[in-house]
């Protein structure tokens, strides 16, 4: 397939995880892309992966903090200056942040988790939006998270900022769906990435491994995801082959969302 030749797609919090993996996705299938994250060596080799695979891929790659107005108004910027166009967004950065009991979470924690998770996919979405507003297309795809659609304990934070972007991306996309705009959300769950790693360790950190057995035993497939198998559906949804689908929100779980 080469659903993305002649496209530019947009990914922030692409230096690793859902975000690279992704942008190794659309890049195989000719997408021009403009890499965003606030780490510089995480984009390197975001870079690094997709240009060992096809060495004529353009790849434009910007450090930038997206709870920065001024620097998400500049990595948009240049995402144009340099490609002309922004066909496709995916809106990915975020952090999970320290567990805890709501009582014991801390302003300070919870702040920090909706700075990242919830203004920065704010701030983002705006900007990118009144550029595809202004072409009259686009395809805009949020990650959100079974945590936005459902309790997870001791992520006060995470939980409230991604059900945060389960209604920016639904309020969005009945705005802009006149203008030839969709907005949707992915809503992984238990995919195996740094961040998911990093939550087991808190959960047991002297044996993460087996929190993590243990936890993935209340999924019904009894196995993590992959973040390819999430790149997948995000592609799709970047895509034409999607552009009747709009305001949707899409559980990439292995069915935990339904279990409880």
């Amino acid at each position: 397939m080469a659903r993305f030749t002649g496209k530019t797609v947009l990914i922030t919090g692409a230096g690793s995880g859902l975000g690279r993996a992704t942008a190794a996705r659309v890049a195989s299938e000719g997408a021009n892309l403009s890499l965003v994250d606030l780490s510089a060596e995480g984009l390197e080799d975001t870079k690094r992966v997709i240009l060992e695979a096809n060495a004529d891929a353009r790849v434009l790659t910007i450090t930038a903090d997206v709870t920065d107005d001024e620097q998400v108004e500049s990595f948009i910027t240049k995402t144009v200056e340099e490609f002309t166009t922004i066909d496709c967004f995916f809106n990915n950065a975020g952090i999970e942040g320290k567990q805890n009991l709501t009582e014991n979470f801390g302003s300070q924690e919870f702040d920090k988790v909706l700075a990242v998770n919830l203004r920065g996919v704010f701030l983002s979405l705006a900007g990118v939006l009144k550029v595809m507003r202004s072409q009259g297309n686009g395809h805009v795809v949020n990650t959100a998270s079974v945590g936005g659609i459902r309790g997870v304990g001791n992520q006060s934070g995470y939980a409230a900022a991604k059900h945060g972007v389960v209604g920016l991306t639904r309020n969005s996309g009945t705005e802009y769906g006149q203008y030839g705009v969709t907005v949707n959300a992915v809503a992984p769950g238990a995919i195996w990435t740094a961040m998911v790693e990093g939550s087991m360790k808190q959960i047991n950190a002297e044996n993460p491994r087996e929190a993590a057995e243990e936890f993935i035993q209340t999924n019904p497939t009894k196995r993590y995801g992959e973040a390819d198998e999430v790149a997948a559906v995000v592609a799709f949804l970047l895509s034409d082959e999607a552009s009747y689908i709009n305001s949707a929100v899409i559980p990439i779980d292995g069915g935990q969302s339904a279990a409880y």
